[in-house]
């Protein structure tokens, strides 16, 4: 007997835990999470909010209140760059405006917002979906049958004990993840490189912003190696360090014996002016890291988040890459418990996320290497690509994709040139829908999407046919540009790399899974063989 039932518990209510909530509420499955700490996060934690993020956001209602947040705290499309001190001199702009480049990829835009803005917004939309969330709620104990978890959990207040059976538990407790701990995975990569502090404090920064529209603003000087984000209106922010003295062979446990005198230094030093006067409000200790969870799942436990990886704060990829762990498990949970797809779907979790985790770990090391800790270079580090290719431009390989060639496999590539590529984002068009603009995007979400292009009627029939065979929702539309012109049918088919009789199979997730470049195999057989993989079932051979 236990004392609730859910078919989804959650460990860890903070960014990645409350987007997994919203994205299964999303698809109607109802979840419990469960967080420690009585309430969202109280420090600004920081949040550089990616274009694939915002466009998951935008498909549960929440583009347009994370981007108001946004606004309440930084100024938009603000720059990322180097300093020795902020009123010092310039030593770099990595980015003059977080947009530049990228506007055309999406209908979403890059944005600065902290957790403490977000987490609020997402626990919200959670609760609206159908999920029940418990602050000030820890896990104490869990374990595994055929059939489900039964986890105890404890009310930090009462000291009550309850227990929950759920047919899966998502693990979302962070970097040190008592879960992962629990479960027996390691994790492996360039291991801890510094014991880093972030120091939240209130000062007169406005003078000392001259004018700059400034987002982050790395420092580098012989004090210390770390970050700034100011909020509005230019009192307080937070400085994150992690190497003091000489940039070159820097001490890189900020942590140890650091007291508040020691703070205001530091907080002086970064900013230029040795009298301002500081205010510090705290003091956060945490590890520098590069790692990836050897394994995403033991059994019917998922980790998602930091629990599944962690990298250092240079790029925003660490809470966005887990918003991604987060879509990509969703809607396979969803598939499943709903009864229309096979348990062997979510197999596919890891071996679609894990590569990605991999070549965005390295990206992040990468960047933190170059912008602020030089001296790690001897121990090499990956070529930088394109931040739009690791947001945009990762791909899939897994059985949840048809790919139809067996040639070289790239976990990245330029999001312009992807063309509808199975394993890959399916490309962001502006196309008319009930007589108003918006995105191809906001076609997909829910449920399984068949695009056509002008000539694609064949294809139709057999959809379905076979979605009705195999009890999954599919949704067709044929883009053709009735509503908005010619040239939006010609742009689809080159974007999807297809011809105007050929056909695109779009998973809920937003990935292509499947796609025919002509209409010349238009059967009920092609269609079903594409399903079942999304599905993660097999065709049966006929009986003779």
């Amino acid at each position: 007997m236990t004392d609730n039932e859910v078919p989804v518990l959650i460990v860890g209510g903070s960014l990645v835990g409350m987007t997994t909530a919203c994205l299964l509420g999303h698809h109607g499955i109802p979840s419990l999470v469960v967080e420690r700490h009585r309430g969202s996060a109280i420090h600004p934690r920081a949040a550089l909010i990616l274009q694939r993020s915002m466009e998951i956001y935008r498909g549960i209602g929440l583009e347009e209140k994370i981007e108001t947040r946004s606004r309440e705290q930084f100024d938009q499309d603000a720059a990322i760059m180097s300093v020795e001190s902020l009123a010092g001199e310039e030593i770099a702009w990595h980015l003059p405006r977080l947009n530049d480049g990228v506007r055309d990829l999406s209908p979403s835009e890059r944005l600065f917002a902290s957790q403490i803005a977000i987490e609020p917004v997402l626990g919200e939309r959670a609760r609206e979906l159908g999920a029940e969330t418990r602050f000030g709620t820890e896990l104490v104990g869990f374990e595994q049958d055929d059939d489900g978890v039964v986890a105890v959990v404890r009310d930090r207040d009462t000291d009550a004990q309850s227990s929950v059976r759920a047919r899966y538990m998502v693990a979302s407790d962070g970097a040190r993840s008592w879960v992962r701990e629990q479960l027996g995975i390691g994790q492996a990569g360039r291991g801890a490189f510094s014991n880093s502090v972030t120091i939240y404090f209130h000062a007169d920064v406005k003078p000392l912003m001259r004018g700059r529209n400034l987002g982050v603003i790395t420092v580098v000087n012989d004090t210390l190696q770390g970050f700034f984000r100011i909020q509005k209106p230019y009192e307080s922010g937070f400085l994150a360090v992690h190497g003091l003295g000489d940039p070159k062979h820097p001490n890189s446990d900020v942590s140890q014996n650091l007291t508040e005198e020691r703070c205001v230094e530091l907080v002086r030093a970064a900013l230029g002016v040795p009298d301002l006067p500081v205010t510090i409000d705290d003091v956060m200790h945490w590890q520098a890291r590069a790692d990836v969870s050897d394994s995403y799942r033991k059994g019917r436990v998922f980790l998602v988040g930091d629990a599944a990886h962690v990298m250092p704060p240079y790029g925003g990829y660490g809470g966005n890459t887990g918003i991604h762990d987060a879509h990509n498990l969703a809607w396979k949970l969803a598939a499943v418990i709903n009864g229309c797809a096979d348990p062997e779907l979510l197999s596919t979790y890891e071996v679609e996320r894990k590569p990605v985790a991999q070549f965005t770990v390295e990206q992040a090391y990468a960047r933190y290497v170059t912008r602020a800790a030089p001296f790690l270079a001897t121990k090499g580090i990956e070529k930088l690509v394109d931040d739009a290719h690791i947001d945009l431009g990762y791909r899939y390989r897994s059985s949840a994709v048809v790919s139809g060639s067996n040639g070289d496999f790239l976990i990245q590539s330029d999001p312009r040139e992807t063309a509808g590529l199975p394993g890959t984002r399916a490309p962001h068009q502006l196309i008319a829908r009930d007589g108003q603009e918006c995105s191809i995007l906001d076609l997909f979400g829910r449920n399984a999407v068949l695009l056509t292009g002008s000539s694609g009627t064949r294809w139709t029939i057999p959809a379905r046919r076979m979605s009705q065979k195999l009890g999954i929702r599919l949704d067709l539309h044929v883009i053709d540009g009735t509503e908005t012109g010619p040239d939006v049918g010609e742009q689809f088919t080159a974007l999807y790399g297809i011809t105007e009789s050929g056909a695109v199979l779009v998973r809920p997730d937003g990935f292509v899974c499947w796609r025919a470049q002509t209409d010349n195999d238009a059967s009920d057989q092609s269609i079903e063989s594409a399903l079942l993989s999304l599905l993660g079932r097999t065709l049966k051979p006929a009986v003779l």
